[in-house]
């Protein structure tokens, strides 16, 4: 279940409403007036949702005093998938998953789940302890995609990692402890990418277990990169790729 009840931001609301998300009810700020707010309050109507307008002072309370762009709403729990039955309904030639070994901010995390979506990864699989919640803050910065991608929480990702090579998915890690190119290998079959927590990078008993493992080229001064900026990067290639 979601680690919270209360989501905000216009855009990630929208987008809970369009996933067909259980809105309990929606709050607006007195006097808002721009094109999402007015997408936004279509969608309420539409689909009849509650919805009231108050203070700036409420809607601060409500998000915690973040950026909540004029919007917070109440929502029921979003259900993650078991990942059996994930595995079961999406594999094929093409199908891709993002596993994130213990990815701690929350930020990252959001920013992640919104670049999977993009790039049409099939589930996100999280470990149930020691990862970023799937609060408020993620779901804001997912720009909702956070009620479209299917999410998996599992006890070992060790376990992810066996049922997806028994199912023929290759595993492959994005790590620096490589010399070979992520642009060197094959991702054009099924694939799993495996992404590190930011500090630590990819836990050796997980990446003993890899298929392959790929590195980004880093050309400048700095050691490495943001760690939802690396997955973009390597999200893309294998949809370059696929593309090709």
């Amino acid at each position: 279940m979601q680690d919270t009840s209360n989501i905000f931001g216009t855009r990630a609301i929208i987008e809970a409403i369009k996933a067909g998300q259980t809105i309990q009810k929606v709050y607006l700020l007195k006097g808002i007036t721009n094109s999402l707010i007015g997408e936004l309050n279509t969608l309420i109507k539409k689909n009849a949702i509650s919805s009231s307008y108050v203070p700036v002072e409420k809607l601060d309370h409500l998000s915690k005093f973040q950026n909540h762009q004029g919007a917070v709403a109440k929502i029921s729990a979003v259900e993650f998938y078991d990942l059996e039955t994930l595995v079961n309904e999406t594999k094929s030639k093409s199908a891709l998953y993002l596993l994130l070994d213990q990815i701690t901010d929350v930020r990252n995390f959001g920013a992640i789940l919104r670049t999977a979506e993009c790039a049409g990864v099939d589930g996100v699989i999280v470990p149930q302890q020691g990862g970023a919640s799937l609060n408020a803050d993620a779901i804001k910065t997912s720009a909702g995609a956070a009620f479209t991608i299917p999410i998996s929480k599992v006890n070992h990702l060790l376990d992810a990692v066996y049922l997806l090579q028994a199912e023929g998915v290759k595993i492959v890690a994005i790590t620096e402890k490589t010399d070979q190119s992520i642009y060197d290998i094959d991702l054009t079959q099924p694939t799993a990418l495996i992404m590190g927590s930011e500090h630590k990078g990819i836990t050796n008993s997980i990446l003993k277990l890899a298929d392959s493992k790929g590195k980004l080229p880093l050309l400048g001064d700095i050691a490495s990169l943001n760690v939802s900026v690396a997955c973009g990067v390597a999200l893309y290639e294998v949809v370059r790729q696929r593309l090709s």
